[in-house]
């Protein structure tokens, strides 16, 4: 059994300065202000229409996310219905395989130190669900079938396209404090590189 963090990567290799140029030029079009354009005009002109609630402008732009995370994460992920996704499907993946070094991998609780007794009462049946799993595989059980007894904190990895409108909305809901603490978690993480990398659209508002 091995016990991993939930991480983000951003996949794509972005040039921050193309996309604010990108996203000036189709926001321009609405006003017939082309002419206005120059070497350092799109962070001012990005930063108002946001803050005028004209996003749509920003919606030219897509960026994916790789995201590792436990599957009840992905539950809420995928709800957000302006993306793509493609996930790790625990149907086809047989994790009793040399692939996945014959073991099963879950995502750590964030909300428990390791000395936590509900830690241990989690470890102890993630471990079980383990031992479970490969001796059904062993017993003739398909992965599809012996799939039923995996938990929300399998380990699954999910790749997500959206727009850059839509990855605010997400950042929005998904790092509020009422969020899911383990959503959040992963939700923290996208919104730290995507403030790094385009503070002017990403920003806490």
């Amino acid at each position: 059994m091995k016990i991993i963090e939930p991480s983000v990567e951003l996949v794509n290799k972005i040039d921050a300065e193309e996309i604010m140029r990108h996203i000036e030029l189709a926001g321009r079009v609405c006003y017939k202000s082309e002419s206005r354009i120059s070497d350092n005009s799109a962070e001012k002109f990005i930063s108002n229409i946001i803050k005028s609630g004209h996003e749509s402008v920003i919606e030219h732009i897509s960026l994916t996310f790789k995201i590792i995370c436990d599957r009840g994460v992905t539950h809420e992920i995928v709800r957000h219905r302006l993306a793509s996704y493609s996930q790790e499907s625990s149907r086809y993946c047989d994790y009793s395989n040399d692939k996945f070094g014959g073991e099963l991998t879950f995502i750590k609780p964030c909300f428990w130190t390791e000395d936590d007794e509900n830690y241990q009462l989690w470890k102890s049946t993630m471990a079980n669900l383990e031992k479970i799993y490969l001796e059904m595989r062993k017993n003739g059980a398909r992965p599809e079938q012996a799939r039923s007894i995996l938990p929300n904190s399998l380990k699954t990895e999910i790749f997500m396209t959206a727009n850059l409108r839509e990855w605010r909305h997400f950042i929005k809901l998904r790092t509020a404090d009422r969020a899911h603490p383990q959503m959040r978690e992963v939700a923290l993480k996208i919104y730290q590189i995507l403030n790094n990398k385009l503070p002017v659209i990403f920003f806490k508002d």
